[in-house]
């Protein structure tokens, strides 16, 4: 008396079809996430700018080259005075500013100024961190665009 398990081929014996390993790879998944993170870069990309929203005069000026991110005080259209995106009074702007320069930055410090700012006001600024030392201040401006 003996039992006989039938497989799906009919009686005991094993497929003489093997199946094989698929050696297709399927690259739309990867084509659909590449697409998606194409367009997250594209709208992320113009908000990477330093955030004080402020419409800078334009000059002719050349470029300065520079491979780290640099410091940016701004002064937007109603006089107050940002250090990168964060609003400071104007008196506590030198130690602020000090502070951060004893943590070892020695990089030039860009001054972003309004083109509707009074004059004077980014002149007071400059004025403070000249008179604290530092000695390395450049007017940021936009390329100036021929033919307008």
């Amino acid at each position: 008396m003996g039992v006989s398990f039938a497989g799906p081929n009919g009686g005991g014996r094993r497929s003489r079809r093997r199946l094989r390993p698929m050696s297709e790879i399927n690259v739309t998944p990867f084509v659909d996430v590449m697409l998606v993170l194409l367009i997250v870069f594209m709208v992320a990309a113009p908000l990477l700018t330093v955030g004080v929203p402020i419409d800078l005069p334009e000059s002719a000026a050349r470029p300065i080259e520079g491979d780290r991110e640099p410091l940016s005080v701004s002064v937007d259209t109603e006089g107050r005075v940002f250090i990168q995106d964060t609003e400071v009074e104007i008196d506590n702007l030198v130690p602020q500013l000090t502070a951060i320069a004893e943590a070892g930055y020695d990089e030039r410090i860009y001054v972003r100024g309004d083109r509707t700012v009074d004059y004077g006001t980014v002149m007071r600024v400059m004025g403070r961190l000249n008179a604290a030392g530092f000695r390395r201040i450049a007017l940021v401006t936009d390329v100036e665009q021929t033919g307008q």
